[in-house]
């Protein structure tokens, strides 16, 4: 299921942006801090209703969806998902099922093999307040895969994260069968995982394309104001930068 924004705007934060996710594809979405990279993926996800322009899935504005229709579609990991009461992992990774209430069977399969896909099966009985900040994100991004969803939208999903297990759940993400818009800061772990970029300024996508036609000495320069020399990774042959101190 494809993602397309059209001229999406949000007063004083987001002029006017457009962006198409093909079906299948991962696509980062990078940018300064204030550039408008979180209120792009409230809109998408529901949780901020834009002042002017479309959010399409799959060719549908999702205005004119039902809410439960978006989720039988879309999951989300947002930056300030919580959980404010002590349930077990398996009963907050369960609450992924809600949009699937009439096929109950197969809420335990699908629990358990979400948990198990982020390396966080020996949790399933902990108390989620007991975990540490990087156990909580691994469940809440089981949570989002129970869910099933065809688009799947993740706001700094390597936030708390080590970098073995960032390594492992980008891995995963790429690994999914579905669409991703994903907000990531780190420009390398962009280049090596998503199918496209997209670069946020000032409220505006500056630039678009495969991270090679992206992370260009120049774009880092002009919206990053960095000066970066850009190599190929020995193994992937994805673009890596290198910091100019």
């Amino acid at each position: 299921m494809d993602v397309r924004l059209e001229n999406l705007a949000v007063t004083d934060i987001l002029h006017g942006v457009d962006l198409h996710a093909p079906a299948h594809e991962v696509h980062g979405i990078v940018g300064p801090n204030g550039s408008g990279k979180s209120t792009t993926l409230r809109c998408v996800y529901r949780a901020l209703a834009p002042s002017g322009g479309v959010v399409r899935l799959g060719g549908r504005d999702i205005a004119a969806m039902k809410v439960r229709d978006t989720a039988g579609h879309l999951a989300a990991l947002t930056q300030d998902s919580r959980v404010e009461f002590d349930f077990t992992v398996t009963e907050v990774v369960a609450m992924g099922r809600l949009p699937h209430r009439a096929t109950p069977d197969r809420d335990d399969e699908v629990v358990a093999g979400a948990l198990s896909r982020v390396d966080a099966s020996h949790l399933a009985h902990r108390g989620f307040l007991s975990l540490s900040g990087g156990e909580r994100q691994r469940v809440l991004i089981a949570r989002a895969l129970a869910q099933e969803p065809q688009v799947l939208v993740l706001d700094e999903p390597t936030n708390h994260l080590d970098i073995s297990h960032q390594l492992a759940v980008l891995s995963l993400v790429r690994s999914l069968d579905v669409t991703v818009l994903a907000v990531l800061h780190d420009l390398n772990l962009a280049a090596a995982y998503c199918d496209r970029l997209h670069v946020l300024d000032r409220g505006r996508v500056v630039r678009s394309g495969k991270p090679d036609d992206v992370l260009t000495p120049e774009v880092l320069r002009e919206v990053f104001h960095v000066r970066a020399h850009v190599v190929r990774h020995p193994t992937s042959g994805a673009p890596q930068l290198l910091f100019e101190h």
